[in-house]
């Protein structure tokens, strides 16, 4: 029913139409529009809500079929094969469903119930399973004339897949500013940056810098706010203990005293979430790494190209939502990590990785040579829960339980080193499944969960071994060849060749 809007008369335009009935077509175009976005709708769709309007869809100048039936793509966020596949069809000018497995995870034990696999992309024609993306790009014309006649005669079989109600995705909850509730010791933070008491410092030969001192701050306080002395310390000590500061070498709490602090923010020069001051009340660890990494893959997503082979992270560097997802990580300065479980560690770990790899590519670029990616896993780092942890400490120091990663001489955590609390006690070898995907196909998950980490796992695992660069059985030959990954840290998988090819046999599903 056409409504006239609130406040709104009816007065005819240059056209002949009144403003109501305009209104109510400009309604429907952003209603129509606000579910191609966000809803499940095919192109076949599409092409009928353009002519709707006299505007037939065109996809890059490729008319659109008209198809009895469905092409129906599984795919997930962030995922280059999916876009490589989505590509192809629009190029062919097949109209086609895509079922975003990150809004609709419950459609995920169905992919694999009905493909026997754990990767995305997915492809059906009506009923017909072709696989992925590389299965796609493989077909002959003689089988692709076959596959496009069987959607454009018939309509889909009662046993092909159906996509999903719209209604029941999951929402979009990467939109995480408005979960900030703001901590009243950041303002001081702000003021005393701008406050010139914090400098490079000298003390028996030798430098610390951008520190405060104790009693230098305490006469601040006492002169800029009217405190009394007292009053001043305590807030200094109350400064440390939430995380926004510590004593350069961490053998004193806050005195009034000629002692040296630093914020925790100016740690390392080398962190990409330094010189940003964590604004927000401290969020659980585990919801703070979902949104970081959903965040960074929503950046990743929108500047992948179309057939997903490149990225323009030079673009990301320019996003707005990427000036949102720096302040984000200024949060992992005092987010709370030692207490946590093993399978949160697993989650939070995990998801950091993998968002400060797409970070660290935006600022310093992609490593080129064999020095260039030495020093990138050793100096790319975050400062997480008071400590500095590169990319080299995350991997051997907390997931692999403090072993000597490749090319290392020592573990990366020593004896009195803090960090060795949260590292986890046994090595987690599935891990080595979920920090890289340079598989030809991805595993339909992205972001982990300390609920579920451990199924996830499992499924990224079984995901990367069900292609040939994970693992190749020769019933000829006999023989099992392995991706390197097995040999790289064969001692997460077994001491010997046999036991982590029966590892790889046993991880890879039936």
């Amino acid at each position: 029913r056409k409504r006239q809007p609130h406040n709104t008369t009816q007065h005819s335009d240059h056209t002949g139409q009144n403003s109501t009935y305009m209104w109510a077509l400009k309604w429907t175009r952003q209603t129509l529009n606000y579910c191609l976005r966000h809803f499940v709708v095919t192109r076949r769709d599409r092409r009928s809500f353009g002519t709707l309007f006299g505007a037939p869809l065109l996809l890059a100048g490729v008319v659109v079929m008209e198809l009895k039936g469905r092409v129906l793509v599984y795919s997930i966020v962030g995922c280059p094969h999916c876009l490589r596949a989505k590509n192809h069809l629009e190029q062919l000018g097949l109209p086609y469903t895509d079922v975003s497995l990150d809004k609709f995870p419950q459609c995920r034990e169905e992919v694999r119930a009905r493909t026997g696999r754990n990767t995305v992309p997915q492809i059906f024609f009506n009923a017909v399973h072709v696989g992925g993306n590389e299965e796609l790009q493989k077909l002959s014309d003689a089988e692709l004339q076959e596959l496009v006649k069987e959607v454009r005669e018939n309509e889909p079989p009662p046993d092909a897949p159906v996509p999903p109600d719209p209604l029941t995705a999951e929402e979009d909850d990467v939109a995480i500013g408005f979960h900030c509730e703001p901590d009243e010791y950041a303002m001081l933070v702000r003021e005393l940056k701008e406050s010139g008491l914090i400098k490079d410092r000298n003390y028996h030969l030798r430098t610390y810098r951008n520190c405060f001192v104790g009693r230098e701050f305490v006469d601040w306080l006492v002169e800029k706010k009217g405190l009394e002395r007292e009053e001043a310390v305590e807030m200094g000590q109350s400064l440390v203990e939430r995380g926004f500061g510590h004593h350069v070498t961490d053998d004193h709490k806050f005195k009034d005293e000629m002692l040296f602090y630093r914020l925790l923010e100016d740690d390392s020069e080398n962190a990409l979430n330094a010189g940003v001051t964590a604004e927000c009340q401290p969020r659980p660890a585990g919801e703070l790494s979902e949104a970081i990494r959903k965040l960074i893959l929503k950046i990743y997503s929108k500047h992948l190209s179309k057939d997903g082979k490149k990225v323009d992270y030079a673009g990301i560097g320019e996003d707005a939502d990427f000036e949102e997802y720096v302040r984000l990580t200024a949060q992992l300065q005092r987010v709370s990590v030692s207490e946590l479980s093993r399978e949160e560690k697993l989650a939070f770990f995990i998801n950091i990785y993998n968002a400060m790899v797409v970070h660290a590519y935006v600022r310093v670029g992609p490593p080129t040579n064999l020095w260039q990616r030495y020093k990138f896993f050793n100096v790319v780092s975050y400062i997480i829960g008071g400590y500095i942890y590169s990319l080299q400490d995350i991997e051997n120091g907390v997931l692999r339980g403090n072993r000597k990663g490749v090319g290392q001489f020592s573990r990366p955590f020593a004896k009195d080193d803090p960090r060795l609390a949260v590292a986890l006690e046994r090595a987690e070898p599935l891990i080595h499944f979920a920090l890289v995907c340079g598989a030809k196909s991805c595993p339909p998950i992205k972001t982990y969960s300390g609920q579920e980490v451990d199924k996830q796992l499992q499924i990224a695992a079984e995901g990367f071994l069900e292609g040939d660069d994970g693992i190749l059985i020769d019933m000829k030959k006999k023989e099992v060849m392995l991706s390197k990954i097995f040999k790289w840290y064969k001692v997460d998988f077994g001491a010997h060749s046999e036991e982590s090819t029966q590892k790889a046999v046993n991880t890879r599903s039936p």
